[in-house]
């Protein structure tokens, strides 16, 4: 199986390359550099990593848009979401493609220990009584490109990360969790400010809830 690890970058020049070397040997590294300002993209395009680069800022959702999209084009069979800034413990990844590999389970959501954010906590809340699932916001994630081809797209650009995945559980897809550990940042997060951060989060919620609505009426009409 042809594995993909995807990682979105945002002015991660301090971290990217640990990051590229701690991963190198699980896959197919897919950086998408997304208009940096500090050389990230030249500094994984040296690290070996294929580097997909935005002509302007973007965002979140839109660098992982093009990362499935580059992965598509080399024709991988899988792709793993992993962050640029050395937050996610890449001794886990194993795990991930095992599960992947095993040809079971569409779908790998990683769980974190504990939520930064009170909107991630609620937006989780939600998630673990409708699904069943305690994280759906952990950047570390494992897909089944199948599950891309079918949705159309990874995201919208607003889900923070989250539309594929729900998406998948709205179908009932086969999935698995893994607890995943993770370091704190030792600078400031690419996230936003608090009020920011906390917005886009309810921003995506409601989102979900919204599509969640949506997939109830069209079964409801069937």
């Amino acid at each position: 199986m042809k594995i993909a690890i995807v990682i979105p970058a945002f002015n991660e020049a301090r971290t990217i390359a640990n990051v590229i070397r701690s991963v190198i040997d699980q896959g197919t590294v897919i950086v998408v550099d997304d208009n940096s300002k500090d050389g990230t993209g030249s500094i994984a395009t040296k690290e070996g990593a294929v580097v997909v680069s935005h002509k302007k800022n973007r965002g979140y959702d839109a660098a992982l848009q093009s990362g499935f999209e580059r992965a598509s084009q080399l024709k991988m069979d899988a792709v793993i979401t992993f962050d640029a800034d050395g937050q996610h413990e890449s001794s886990i990844l194993h795990r991930f493609i095992s599960i992947l590999v095993s040809g079971e389970v569409e779908l790998v959501i990683g769980i974190r220990p504990e939520y930064a954010r009170l909107s991630e906590a609620i937006f989780n809340k939600y998630v673990k009584i409708r699904f069943g699932i305690n994280d759906i916001l952990c950047g570390l994630k494992g897909y089944k490109m199948n599950l891309f081809y079918q949705n159309g797209r990874f995201d919208g650009g607003s889900s923070i990360g989250t539309e594929l995945a729900l998406y998948g559980l709205r179908r009932k897809i086969s999935i698995a969790t893994v607890p995943v550990f993770i370091h704190q940042r030792e600078d400031r997060p690419r996230f936003g400010s608090w009020f920011s951060s906390n917005g886009r989060i309810l921003r995506a919620f409601i989102l979900a809830i919204w599509n969640d609505l949506k997939c109830i009426k069209i079964k409801k009409i069937k």
